[in-house]
């Protein structure tokens, strides 16, 4: 028996391992970590690639989304000059939110995603983007090409979502929304995060 071609004899490391996408900027991988479904954030191990707890939601919000990364992205000093706000990358993949119309519930899953704009936040003073995207062959979605194509209140969640997300009673809030942004600067971030992985990780 041959194998196909390409063949992982191994599982590939989803950050490492995985392409950034068919048609990248625009059509790219999202690589799936929480489902709107889930009350425990979930992170992948950088060392191992696998999938762990990383901390139960501190809040009853759930997110908006299905949530995961970029596969090839780097957020480092690239990314940081596209965030005025920020002092820093956060050194972690590009994050990605992805609007689906029907509900999918299982993570650790690979989605072709087009991209419509994003959301600047700002995390410790570290840049730490959202990608926001839509299901690439998604029949409801398929008209929807950029940020103004995506229902307001839909945006709207999301900025709530990752604005308290982290908020701690008596504790000084460390995160915030800088702005949120249209698909050519969302490109813009993309593109930046691909280089700086190429001079973090090599080609």
């Amino acid at each position: 028996m041959k194998f196909p071609s390409p063949f992982y004899r191994w599982r590939p490391h989803p950050w490492h391992g995985l392409e950034v996408g068919p048609n990248p900027p625009q059509i790219i991988h999202a690589y799936i970590e929480i489902t709107p479904f889930d009350l425990v954030k979930y992170e992948v191990d950088k060392e191992t690639g696998y999938l762990r707890v990383d901390r139960p939601q501190r809040s009853s919000s759930q997110p908006p989304t299905l949530y995961g990364f970029i596969p090839r992205t780097f957020c480092g000093e690239r990314v940081r000059k596209l965030s005025p706000q920020s002092e820093r990358g956060d050194n972690d993949p590009l994050d990605i939110c992805v609007i689906s119309e029907r509900p999918i519930n299982k993570s650790e899953i690979i989605l072709n995603v087009r991209v419509v704009g994003g959301i600047q936040m700002i995390d410790g003073g570290e840049a730490d983007d959202k990608i926001i995207a839509v299901l690439s062959n998604d029949n409801f979605w398929e008209k929807a090409n950029n940020l103004s194509d995506i229902p307001k209140a839909l945006v709207e969640r999301l900025t709530h979502y990752f604005s308290t997300y982290k908020l701690t009673p008596g504790e000084e809030r460390s995160t915030f929304i800088s702005d949120v942004y249209d698909v050519n600067h969302a490109i813009k971030v993309i593109k930046a995060s691909l280089l700086d992985y190429e001079e973090t990780f090599g080609g």
